[in-house]
């Protein structure tokens, strides 16, 4: 785990938000932008209320950093939290920090 490049990827207030927002994804999506692979990039988008683009780098710099996986389905991409990646940093911080 390179903990430059997850402090670099937590330092943005959407890219947070995001994390949190894929935290608890039935509270803040809609029903059909969900599954259990993940939630639908353009809800993310709709709910950043930023560009397509803005929001495929902010998603690809979390996904850099491990902290969420990414699944595609046809035409359709997924995000969701690497839960095990979050825990992991938590332990990491603790320790060394």
């Amino acid at each position: 785990m390179e903990q430059v490049e997850i402090f670099k990827a937590l330092s943005n207030k959407t890219r947070l938000q995001i994390l949190e927002w894929l935290k608890e994804p039935d509270k803040h999506f809609a029903e059909e932008a969900t599954n259990p692979t993940g939630v639908c990039v353009g809800a993310i988008q709709h709910k950043a209320g930023l560009t397509q683009s803005t929001i495929s780098e902010y998603l690809t710099i979390l996904l850099r950093a491990n902290l969420v996986t990414v699944t595609r389905k046809g035409q359709w991409t997924y995000y969701k939290r690497n839960e095990e990646a979050i825990k992991a940093l938590g332990l990491n911080i603790q320790e060394s920090l």
